[in-house]
């Protein structure tokens, strides 16, 4: 699986509300912003179940994706339209602005996984009024 076959299938489970915590590396260091929160290290994989247990009917679309691999590193930038339902029947929709860091990573065969990029580094942002 490539770095950006990896990013494309985040989408998708975070479209069918699967678990997204596979997809990073939950070392101490690792770190997600989000809309609204920044989490850090095993933070991350609390916050990822919370978010899909609140929330469904997710819109991902990915409209600038660009991905460059170096090694066991790569980064990403992309745009991406996301909406979703919460648990009180509200609906969000915002345009975002993603970038972040994944690195490669070897099989782990306690969860199953063949060597596979997870994200160490994810930034979700919306642009600021001008």
């Amino acid at each position: 699986m490539t770095a950006e076959s990896t990013i494309e299938a985040y989408y998708d489970t975070l479209r069918t509300g699967d678990p997204l915590p596979p997809f990073f590396d939950l070392d101490e260091s690792t770190v997600k912003f989000g809309i609204g929160e920044r989490l850090v290290g095993e933070e991350i994989e609390e916050g990822l179940r919370e978010q899909t247990r609140t929330t469904r009917e997710w819109t991902v679309e990915s409209h600038a994706l660009r991905v460059t691999e170096r090694d066991d590193t790569a980064w990403f930038s992309d745009q991406v339209r996301m909406a979703w339902i919460d648990d009180e029947d509200e609906r969000h929709d915002h345009e975002t602005r993603w970038s972040g860091t994944l690195v490669r990573r070897g099989p782990d065969e306690a969860e199953g996984i063949d060597a596979d990029w997870r994200f160490v580094g994810m930034h979700v942002s919306v642009p600021g009024e001008a």
